[in-house]
C-alpha cells in the first residue's frame, strides 16, 4: 500500500488544522508549513505527492513558492485563494498550478479536488507504454514516463498541461470545445472557468515553441476550442 504524502501550506493555523484533520481522516499523510520558506524546505525534504498551497503567505507569495517548485517538479499543486476574480485564478494557473479553490471552502470540496488530482496523476503513472511521435519525431510523448520532448529536448509540463496535450494529440484533427476539455481533464462536476483551458493551452504552446499565429501542433478553432493539427508518425 502506498502512503500518499500531502504538504499543506497556509499561514492560518485554524485552516491548517482543519485541512490536516480532514485529510488524515481519509488516510493521507499530511505535513504542514505556515511560511513559504518552510514549504520549500519540506518540499525538498519530503518530495510530497501533492501540495495544497495558499497564495497569501507572510514571507513570500504562493506564486513564488509555485515557481520554485516548478523548477524541479511536476507535483500536482492545488492553490488556495481568498481572491475570487478570474484574473487571479488565471495568474495562478499561468505559473503552474493544476487547480484552485477559493476561500471559504468546505473540507469535502477540497478533498474532492485532492482525489481528482491524485487520480489523474496515478492514471498517468499507470498508463500504457505507447510512445506518441509527430512531425517526424519533432514532438514525442512518452505516456509511461510522463515525458514530452521537442527535438529530443525535454519539456516540463504540469499534469494538467500533459493531460490536455495527450487528449488533443490522441485525436488529431478532432475539434474539442473548451467545455469538453474542462470535463475531460477536471470532471463534469468542476465548476471553473472555461478560460482556464486557454491559459493551459497558452502555456503548452510556449513550452513546445508552437507559434499561435502559425501553429504546427495546436490550432485554435475560433468560437469553439482547439484541435491537434498533425497525424502521428507511422511506426
Amino acid at each position: 500500500m502506498k502512503f500518499v504524502k500531502i504538504l499543506v501550506v497556509d499561514d492560518e493555523e485554524n485552516i491548517l488544522q482543519v485541512i490536516k484533520a480532514y485529510l488524515e481522516k481519509n488516510n493521507y499523510i499530511v505535513y504542514k508549513a505556515d511560511t513559504g520558506r518552510g514549504a520549500i524546505h519540506l518540499f525538498e525534504t519530503l518530495q510530497p505527492d501533492l501540495i495544497v498551497l495558499d497564495l497569501m503567505l507572510p514571507d513570500m507569495t504562493g506564486e513564488e513558492v509555485c515557481r520554485m517548485v516548478r523548477k524541479s517538479s511536476n507535483v500536482p499543486i492545488l492553490m488556495l485563494t481568498a481572491k475570487s476574480s478570474e484574473d487571479d485564478m488565471v495568474n495562478g494557473l499561468m505559473i503552474g498550478a493544476d487547480d484552485y479553490i477559493t476561500k471559504p471552502f468546505s473540507p469535502r470540496e477540497l478533498l474532492a479536488r485532492v482525489i481528482s488530482l491524485l487520480r489523474r496523476t496515478n492514471q498517468r503513472e499507470q498508463g500504457n507504454m505507447s510512445l506518441l511521435s509527430y512531425a517526424h519525431g519533432c514532438l514525442t510523448m512518452d505516456l509511461e514516463r510522463y515525458e514530452v520532448r521537442i527535438h529530443e529536448e525535454p519539456v516540463s509540463l504540469t499534469h494538467m498541461e500533459f493531460k490536455l496535450l495527450e487528449i488533443l494529440a490522441k485525436h488529431p484533427k478532432r475539434v474539442f470545445s473548451r467545455l469538453e476539455l474542462v470535463n475531460l481533464t477536471q470532471g463534469d462536476t468542476f465548476e471553473g472557468f472555461e478560460r482556464t483551458i486557454d491559459v493551459h493551452i497558452k502555456n503548452i504552446r510556449q513550452k513546445i515553441g508552437d507559434d499561435p499565429k502559425h501553429p504546427v501542433f495546436i490550432g485554435t478553432v475560433f468560437g469553439v476550442g482547439y484541435k491537434f493539427l498533425v497525424s502521428p508518425d507511422e511506426k
